[in-house]
């Protein structure tokens, strides 16, 4: 029976008259003679594993090249709860890096990643997810001076669920308003590049990596891999998309006073609830590319409302507008 060297050596047939011992020495020779990407492809090549390589986080260029003139940061933050409002940050990641106008990435200039203790101890759910313990924090502050540095030149800053990230940071400090920000999970079609699920989780496993995850800094770098992963020399990589997406105007429009018996429609066609907090109408909502707007308003007039001369309340939005509370 095969032993576990076999699949390492060339040499299939047992040496007669000869101890198992030298035998098993001649293998264990044979498999040390192939290095690292021989067996990995040796592997692969079985059609029976799947080998994933540990992310290394890229070297900070000491002179950032001249041909990608824009200014990117990835961000991502760890919070004591999901408001914003009643929540904190405690940690914070950031990774600055540069990219052209067809949104080729270039180099990274710089990284920040620090902790601060927040006003009350860390939930034991939060601590479960992020590892990160009242002990961790104590005495801790995040260095605004360094954030600042990195986010002022910023012509757009990335985040995984900007969503989320965006009202934290702006509640955080005023240094994060103003700018255009960018969504990675709402503003890429994954499921068109051939992703199951759009978790960075999810994504650093098919993209064939595997990485130490849920501190900020590590997730940054991981989302960095994927979002600059190349299929050919053709094809947009995943950050070249996200970047036009936020190039694009996007329309918020309100189906304000909608009919109850609609709700389900609406719902399967994408639309959401807002329950009148934060400023926003208490209604039916839906975001569209603008080039969308006029057959979404078509759609409310005949199927919804059912009058031609409804007139809902739009509002136009750009990269600066996006992602706020």
């Amino acid at each position: 029976m095969p032993t576990q060297f076999d699949m390492f050596s060339d040499d299939q047939t047992p040496v007669r008259g000869k101890p198992a011992a030298e035998g098993r020495v001649k293998k264990t020779t044979a498999a040390a003679v192939m290095d690292e990407g021989d067996m990995v492809a040796h592997l692969a090549a079985t059609g029976r594993y799947r080998i994933l390589k540990k992310l290394e986080p890229r070297q900070t260029a000491a002179n950032a090249r001249s041909e990608f003139p824009l200014k990117g940061v990835i961000l991502d933050t760890e919070t004591t709860g999901l408001s914003h409002r009643k929540n904190e940050i405690i940690e914070i990641g950031l990774i600055a890096f540069t990219f052209d106008e067809h949104g080729a990435v270039g180099d990274v200039t710089g990284i920040y990643g620090g902790l601060q203790q927040p006003s009350t101890s860390i939930p034991a759910e939060i601590t479960k997810l992020t590892g990160i313990t009242d002990e961790m924090v104590a005495g801790e502050v995040i260095d605004l001076q360094a954030v600042q540095s990195l986010i002022d030149p910023a012509d757009l800053i990335i985040a995984h669920n900007a969503g989320f990230d965006r009202p934290f940071c702006e509640a955080f400090s005023p240094i994060f308003a103003n700018k255009a920000w960018a969504c990675s999970n709402a503003e890429i079609d994954w499921s068109a590049r051939g992703f199951e699920g759009t978790k960075l989780g999810y994504l650093i496993g098919q993209a064939g990596f595997f990485h130490d995850g849920h501190r900020a800094v590590d997730d940054c770098f991981a989302l960095l891999e994927v979002l600059d992963r190349k299929v050919d020399a053709v094809s947009l990589t995943p950050f070249g998309e996200l970047y036009r997406a936020s190039q694009r105007s996007r329309v918020r429009i309100f189906a304000e006073n909608s009919p109850f018996e609609m709700k389900d429609h609406l719902k399967a066609r994408g639309y959401r609830w807002s329950d009148g907090s934060e400023g926003r109408p208490k209604s039916w909502w839906i975001e569209v590319d603008e080039t969308d707007l006029e057959p979404e308003l078509h759609y409310l007039r005949t199927e919804i409302y059912r009058y031609s001369e409804a007139d809902p309340l739009t509002k136009r939005l750009t990269a600066f507008d996006r992602f706020r509370a």
